[in-house]
């Protein structure tokens, strides 16, 4: 990612300690952070602390003649990629949404030609009052993006909706809005995570898929500007704010999830790890424990990916192959086999449940080796060569 120019805006609240860590952040992954502090904010964390962080002086004075023509509302906004404001204040959002300019960060948001966007933080009842829902749909109608605010304890005391985001998740905003829209306008379809098929009530087949690939894919298809559907089978992983998620246990309910959301396809995406077998005829209670030799009848689970890549119109689609042994040679044959455009092919005694992963592309065109790093840009790269591919076929 090319080097991003960032107005941090902090205003006054208890929560202006997690600016800070958000400036680390975003210094760390190689943003440019220009930091303007409200005088409220000045109370809650000192501007030398934003100095230290991200290497340039902190404004704050509308008068500052630090600035050459003092225009210090102009100037910091132009080479901006884009202004945020976190944490912003219950004031901050009344002055944005009435169009105030009484200080240099309200006047700088006014003046700005970049996109806005403001994490709020406030007290639970300061959200929900009426006066501040109604400044919150005004700068969504305004075109302003606002990122929480989370639920939790706050430090009044009380619990509910009003915490900033985590700066971990403002960070990931950010990058997500400094992606390439390769695939704005198409349809992707996800399949992630393990499925489980049921021996009885409680015991059941299944795999150490743990669907962070699966999902960081999904993340970056909408990063990417897609419409994504996602079914998952079982998982701890919080999905992205997809167009529609469904959850599923069985690979015959994820097949049926599948066949149903296919023909609203243009791209396919099968990343789960589906179980290969399941129980003839399962239990409906618990199998009481017994010196016998327990037998399992076990019949093959549909191949999903091969059915929706015989169908005679199928979407663009993309197969995942986790393979132990002769990784690239039997990744080849099953994308053949299938008829697939691409598979990306991975070694299943490194990738299970692992943060770092190498992959390897497979096309008509031959290979790409992705080097090992995390699920996110890997799953990022993968977008990128998905949309390579697909453009080229529908040009």
């Amino acid at each position: 990612m090319e080097l991003k120019r960032i107005v941090l805006g902090v205003t006054g609240g208890v929560a202006a300690y997690k600016a800070a860590e958000l400036a680390r952040l975003m210094v760390k992954t190689g943003m440019d952070v220009q930091v303007v502090m409200t005088e409220a904010a000045r109370h809650f964390v000192g501007a030398a602390t934003f100095q230290a962080i991200t290497g340039h002086p902190v404004f704050g004075d509308l008068w500052d003649d630090r600035v050459d023509n003092g225009m210090a509302h102009i100037d910091l906004g132009r080479g901006a990629d884009v202004i945020l404001v976190a944490p912003a204040s219950a004031d901050f959002l009344a002055k944005l949404a009435q169009g105030s300019a009484s200080d240099l960060l309200s006047t700088l948001c006014l003046a700005r030609n970049c996109p806005l966007v403001v994490a709020p933080a406030m007290n639970r009842q300061m959200w929900e009052a009426a006066a501040t829902r109604r400044n919150v749909d005004l700068l969504r109608a305004d075109g302003v993006t606002l990122i929480g605010p989370d639920s939790g304890e706050q430090a009044c005391g009380e619990t509910g909706f009003g915490r900033m985001a985590e700066p971990g998740e403002l960070l990931e905003a950010l990058e997500a809005r400094f992606q390439p829209k390769r695939l704005a306008g198409l349809r992707v379809l996800i399949t992630a995570g393990p499925t489980f098929e049921a021996i009885d009530a409680v015991r059941g087949i299944t795999n150490l898929s743990s669907g962070k690939m699966g999902y960081a894919v999904a993340r970056a298809a909408l990063e990417a500007g897609a419409e994504v559907a996602l079914i998952s089978g079982p998982t701890c992983q919080t999905p992205p704010p997809v167009a529609r998620l469904t959850r599923v246990t069985s690979a015959q309910q994820m097949l049926e999830a599948v066949e149903a959301a296919i023909d609203e396809t243009d791209i396919f995406i099968s990343v789960a790890a589906v179980a290969d077998y399941y129980v003839l005829n399962p239990s409906e209670g618990k199998i009481k424990k017994d010196a016998h030799i327990l037998t399992l009848e076990l019949a093959p689970n549909p191949d999903i990916l091969a059915n929706v890549g015989s169908r005679a119109s199928p979407p663009f689609c993309v197969g995942f192959a986790a393979e132990s042994e002769n990784i690239e040679e039997y990744a080849e044959l099953k994308r053949r086999r299938k008829h697939l455009p691409l598979i990306v092919a991975n070694d299943v005694r490194e990738a299970v449940g692992a943060d770092e992963i190498q992959l390897i592309l497979l096309d008509e065109a031959g290979r790409q080796v992705l080097e090992k790093a995390d699920k996110r840009t890997q799953a990022r790269r993968l977008i990128g060569h998905i949309a390579l591919l697909y453009n080229t076929r529908h040009p």
